[in-house]
């Protein structure tokens, strides 16, 4: 298994772990949702946005940067050699980043500002974003399309 895939794997089980966890607290009704929302959203986009970065250099058989991190968005992603075909693989994420799941998880958090807290309240308001649902549809489509597109790099 590569480094990239490793990590990728990784970054998906964490967000998995966060999305139980959210759920769990869902269930419980001890704290209200929107306060929830806030605690567990930023760190399972974080993780599945991670995850996807990984995924971008396990498709085009990239080793890790030397910052460390993973590209956020196929352009981040070094230039395909002159001569060289655009893998369909990426071809495809370029549309859901345009258009798509994948747009939604990437563009919600970097336009989310938190409303200012009113006095005496330790949570922001509510901001709007994705709920529970929306976060582990994110992680579902996400380990399908991995699954999916892993076998067809694995053919090659």
């Amino acid at each position: 298994m590569s480094a990239a895939r490793g990590n990728a794997n990784q970054a998906l089980y964490l967000a998995k772990i966060l999305l139980k966890s959210w759920a769990d607290e869902l269930e419980r009704a001890q704290v209200p949702a929107s306060t929830l929302q806030q605690a567990f959203l930023p760190g399972i986009r974080a993780h599945l946005t991670k995850a996807y970065g990984w995924f971008l250099l396990e498709i085009r058989a990239l080793e890790a940067p030397d910052a460390g991190q993973p590209p956020v968005r196929c352009g981040e992603l070094p230039e395909i050699p002159a001569g060289k075909a655009i893998p369909g693989e990426l071809r495809e994420l370029q549309r859901l980043e345009s258009d798509g799941w994948l747009q939604d998880m990437l563009e919600q958090g970097a336009s989310q500002s938190p409303a200012p807290r009113s006095v005496g309240n330790l949570a922001d308001a509510a901001v709007a974003g994705a709920d529970h649902a929306e976060a582990a549809a994110w992680a579902a489509q996400m380990e399908s399309l991995f699954s999916r597109m892993r076998d067809s790099l694995d053919e090659y």
